[in-house]
């Protein structure tokens, strides 16, 4: 997996080099544009010229030619092109480059500049023309001055102007080249200083250990882009710390919870193995049956906690359920329950058709609320269980005839592991806090209340779908 650092790098060279190959090309085409129009308007005037020249009469027609195309000129008598002067020892390379041809209108050659082709420049047409002379392409301006009846052509290879284009972009390219390196090095050390905030924050992660999850120091040098990532690693740091605290308690509680009954459960086994009369014996055995019925209840309850507190539960992705449908299966199989203690249930679903979207936690925060009020109510009491539908929301209302909460625990009687004061409880404290936790999952409430006459009102308010 390549770094954020060598892909940035990759992404900034390859933008740089597309600018610089664009600008290249816009290059070409502008000094291209520019040098045409500069050397045609040259030929212009240099034609303009040379017939100006005649015109006066004070200078030959191949004078005036071979003065124009740079060639001295001197008051002899009209020559050919290879009577002119050779050029200065260390002349340019552009020199002689432009080449001059006056014609008379009868067709007759007049005179022409030193370094003209041999054959004629253009044809008897007016204006700019590109013409093969020799084998090259030249580009041409032909002047007719029937007054005086000449043609004056003025004309420059196109080699010598495709040689001006590169010299120029070669000048600006090659320059531009040599300092790519120098470019790449320095977008290489101000990624390097760029991103050294966040290799800093990866060091000091890097370094902590398994047990540090203390939060991130996010003041002070850290750049403004990474602070919505610091604050984003000390959330999860402080959920994982809150996370191992509540497993640590979990682990502590359930260990202690479990370590008691076991106990009892092998002391009531012993004392039935070696009980002396079958009253004994009898007795021994239904304390046992008690014990492992309280044992199933915690360990369920604990497993429950765990499944309503894990990141992905079994029941999050189950098919919707009509809402009906799971209260009456939690009655059902509580029934035995409620039946062995004396107790009975009554359901009323007045909540008409509704639909639960996770029937697991709808039916792990029921189980728990009517297995609470089975096991407060006395002998003979009944349990009323009804659901009502108001606006948009469906009330799942419980109902018994226990001692109710007591004032003093009633602000707290929903955390874990909370078992109440002032009268012997055998439960695990967590019935409560499953509701709570399920129903925070399905987006409803617990509301608890003392029940007129006595006993304790739970009502869960869910929305309906």
């Amino acid at each position: 997996m390549s770094s954020i650092r060598t892909r940035l790098f990759a992404i900034l060279m390859a933008a740089t080099g597309a600018v610089w190959l664009s600008a290249l090309v816009w290059l070409q085409y502008a000094t291209q544009r520019d040098v045409e129009r500069v050397l045609d308007r040259r030929l212009e005037e240099a034609a303009h010229m040379v017939a100006s020249l005649i015109a006066d009469g004070g200078i030959g027609a191949d004078a005036a030619a071979r003065a124009v195309a740079g060639a001295p000129s001197a008051p002899t008598p009209p020559r050919s092109a290879t009577e002119a002067p050779a050029l200065p020892h260390g002349a340019h390379r552009y020199a002689r480059q432009l080449s001059c041809q006056v014609w008379g209108l009868d067709g007759q050659l007049i005179g022409e500049s030193g370094g003209a082709p041999g054959g004629r420049l253009a044809e008897d047409g007016e204006g700019f023309a590109d013409t093969t002379v020799s084998g090259e392409v030249w580009r041409v301006f032909t002047l007719v001055d029937r007054v005086h009846g000449i043609r004056v052509m003025v004309g420059d290879a196109q080699s010598v102007r495709a040689d001006l284009v590169r010299g120029v972009l070669l000048g600006l390219a090659v320059p531009g080249l040599l300092a790519l390196p120098a470019l790449a090095g320095l977008i290489w050390l101000a990624l390097a200083r760029g991103l050294a905030p966040l290799e800093r924050m990866a060091r000091a992660l890097s370094a902590r250990g398994a047990q540090d999850l203390s939060p991130l120091d996010t003041a002070g040098s850290t750049p403004r882009e990474l602070a919505p990532m610091g604050r984003a690693l000390n959330d999860l740091l402080a959920r994982l710390a809150d996370a191992r605290r509540r497993e640590r308690d979990f682990t502590a509680f359930a260990a202690h919870e479990l370590k008691t009954p076991l106990a009892g459960l092998r002391t009531q086994a012993q004392v039935a193995s070696i009980a002396p009369d079958a009253e004994t014996r009898n007795h021994a055995l239904s304390r046992l049956v008690a014990g492992v019925d309280r044992s199933d209840r915690l360990v369920r309850q604990l497993l429950a906690m765990a499944a309503t507190e894990a990141e992905a539960e079994s029941g999050a992705g189950a098919a919707p359920r009509p809402g009906a449908a799971v209260l009456s299966d939690c009655v059902q199989d509580l029934t035995m329950l409620a039946a062995g203690r004396g107790v009975k249930l009554a359901a009323h679903d007045d909540g008409g058709s509704w639909i639960s979207r996770q029937p697991a936690f709808l039916a792990l925060a029921l189980r728990n609320l009517i297995e609470n009020a089975i096991h407060a109510s006395p002998p003979g009491a009944t349990v009323d269980i009804t659901a009502r539908r108001q606006d948009d929301r469906i009330r799942l209302r419980i109902e018994d005839r226990g001692p109710g909460i007591a004032a003093g625990d009633r602000d707290r009687v929903t955390e874990r592991f909370y078992r109440g004061s002032g009268r012997p409880v055998s439960g695990s404290g967590l019935g409560l806090a499953i509701v709570v936790a399920a129903a925070g999952r399905m987006q409803g409430t617990l509301t608890l209340a003392p029940r007129p006459a006595g006993g304790e009102r739970a009502e869960l308010s869910l929305p309906a779908a």
